[in-house]
């Protein structure tokens, strides 16, 4: 697969852009367009899931840019009312012919479900399934912390290639990042820019925008780049995969354009200062099966 943006070698040896197009919260009639610009852009890594309602859609942007498939890494997530061995693999068979593709290169669990495991761990080894099957290139989790991952790994047998988690310079998740390091997950930030902080009011770092912040916004005006391009490029300074979203053509193309410069490890290290160690998404360690329905 050839991509403009550096890849990340993943545990079992795929390759994967270390940036790539979000589309939470993308409404389906602009999530085409988003996805086409996107891979016109340049980007080859396209994240979706089966809960934001427009797989769909993404796999009609990939079809109207004219990108090879091969060329692209489509990731898609199985949400928690599909849980199960059975139901995970149903689910898989839906989110692949809503997207027309013929396989996926990663397929990850939404959110863990500690406190209902047995349909939460089913769902995994429906995973390691597919995986053996080649019908994905490599399979992963979302959301899970240092303990909920070795809960799910004390009971199944492939180790995720992949946590996605919330990430941003307000949240660094360097406890998470180290035992990643250690089992050899690739650590792939949700919320990259901090946008959680913005739209999540309640949260502890509600109404905050890492945007504004002054050392991101002096090193945005050192290096002649916006400020979100600053906070992009910390995360690839980390060896971090980030997602970020937007349907607006000038965001995106702006986006992917952080591959000119870097940033110095002191540099980072200010931005790093910022953390909170203050969580604005759910807690991973309370989410029950109907969580996301009450």
């Amino acid at each position: 697969m050839t991509s403009p943006a550096p890849l990340l070698k993943l545990n079992n040896g795929v390759e994967m852009p270390t940036l790539g197009l979000g589309v939470f919260q993308s409404p389906p009639e602009e999530t085409v367009p988003a996805v086409e610009t996107a891979l016109k852009d340049g980007y080859r890594l396209i994240d979706t899931a089966a809960a934001y309602g427009n797989e769909k859609e993404v796999g009609e942007g990939i079809r109207r840019s004219g990108v090879d498939r091969d060329d692209i890494f489509v990731t898609t997530k199985l949400w928690l009312t599909d849980y199960g061995y059975d139901s995970a693999l149903r689910a898989f068979d839906t989110s692949l012919a809503k997207l027309g593709l013929d396989h996926l290169d990663l397929y990850l669990l939404h959110q863990p479900v500690p406190l209902e495991p047995e349909p939460w761990v089913a769902a995994y080894k429906a995973a390691e399934r597919l995986l053996a099957d080649g019908r994905v290139g490599a399979i992963g989790v979302c959301n899970h912390t240092p303990g909920l991952l070795r809960t799910l790994l004390d009971r199944t047998d492939v180790v995720p290639a992949v946590n996605q988690v919330e990430l941003h310079p307000y949240f660094i998740q360097r406890e998470l990042r180290e035992l990643h390091g250690e089992l050899g997950v690739i650590t792939q930030s949700w919320s990259p820019l901090g946008g959680i902080n913005r739209y999540r009011t309640q949260a502890p770092n509600g109404g905050r925008s890492v945007l504004e912040e002054p050392v991101v916004t002096m090193l945005a005006d050192q290096y002649g780049k916006t400020a979100a391009q600053v906070v992009l490029r910390w995360h690839i300074e980390h060896s971090l995969c980030a997602i970020p979203k937007s349907v607006k053509a000038h965001r995106i193309e702006e986006n992917f354009d952080v591959f000119d410069f870097s940033l110095t490890p002191e540099e980072v290290a200010a931005i790093d200062a910022l953390d909170t160690s203050l969580r604005s998404g759910p807690d991973p360690e309370i989410i029950r099966l109907d969580t996301f329905n009450r």
